[in-house]
């Protein structure tokens, strides 16, 4: 496990009252159009990062319907390289290189194949005074499993998931406390979350998520559906298994997303019904661009 020490000089502070909260810009799975590639922007009062982007430039746009503007952006996740959440990073990473007034620098995380990833698009396809800009405002962290790291006034540690199709990090962020009752005492505790990426859980990552106070989990579709989506054939989960698994951790809060689009107008309520077949915390199956306090 390492320490990385990150130099930090720019944090988001537009309204430093606001709670803890995610912004979920997108819910889909790969391969959706009516909804967004699964990405959110995590937040603090005084902290904003945005985890994964989606497949293409359509991140411009959900960013702008959340108020969220380029300039606000400091700290991005990569959690893997697939299309779904890779190529939305180019387009703002070319924003950041031609925002007028861009201040301090874009801090970008992720594992080595998704560096190398990153890095060969944007040498292709960027304009040479682009890549200069690059080159002045972005700091790549080439992250390795088990990685911790501050953003902010958040404490980030990483794992690899452990996929077969593809290297991927989740993470486990702990959060200033959002009880004003432990906001008060000396050594408040931390509100913990754990982001599993957009596979089915592996057992080695237990330590990181078990107990949580939150997780945020992929459900590819209903278990009812799993003849219609196949999704254990994809390597992913139905929203019966991570009711399951949120149970068996003992965590508070569930999170579901990366879902299919077939089902739209009655995910909410399908969903959160099934994963509470087995869980009883909260569960929450977020449409693009809610916001969850946390």
């Amino acid at each position: 496990m390492r320490e990385i020490e990150i130099k930090q000089n720019i944090n988001y502070n537009e309204n430093s009252e606001k709670m803890n909260q995610i912004t979920m810009l997108g819910t889909g799975n790969a391969t959706v159009s009516q909804i967004y590639n699964t990405c959110f922007v995590l937040q603090t009062p005084s902290t904003l990062m945005l985890v994964d982007a989606g497949g293409g430039n359509g991140i411009l746009a959900q960013l702008k319907k959340v108020n969220v503007q380029i300039s606000d952006i400091h700290h991005l996740f990569v959690t893997h390289a697939h299309t779904d959440h890779v190529l939305g990073v180019i387009w703002v990473i070319r924003m950041v290189a031609q925002c007028k007034g861009y201040e301090g620098l874009l801090h970008v995380y992720g594992n080595d194949k998704v560096m190398k990833v990153i890095k060969t698009i944007i040498d292709m396809i960027l304009a040479k005074k682009q890549l200069a800009k690059v080159a002045e405002r972005v700091v790549f962290h080439q992250l390795e499993d088990g990685d911790c790291f501050e953003v902010g006034d958040m404490k980030l540690e990483c794992f690899d998931i452990q996929s077969t199709k593809e290297k991927q990090f989740g993470f486990r962020a702990e959060l200033p406390s959002s009880s004003s009752d432990d906001a008060s005492e000396n050594h408040a505790k931390p509100l913990v979350l754990a982001c599993l990426g957009d596979e089915p859980y592996n057992e080695q990552n237990r330590r990181y998520i078990e107990g949580a106070d939150w997780i945020m989990c992929e459900a590819f579709c209903l278990y009812a559906d799993r003849d219609t989506f196949k999704p254990y054939e994809k390597c992913h989960s139905t929203a019966l298994d991570a009711g399951k698994l949120a149970e068996e951790l003992g965590v508070k809060n569930l999170i579901l997303y990366h879902t299919e689009e077939k089902t739209l107008a009655n995910r909410k309520e399908n969903y959160t019904r099934e994963a509470a077949e087995n869980f009883k915390g909260r569960i929450f199956v977020p449409d693009d661009l809610e916001v969850i306090e946390l």
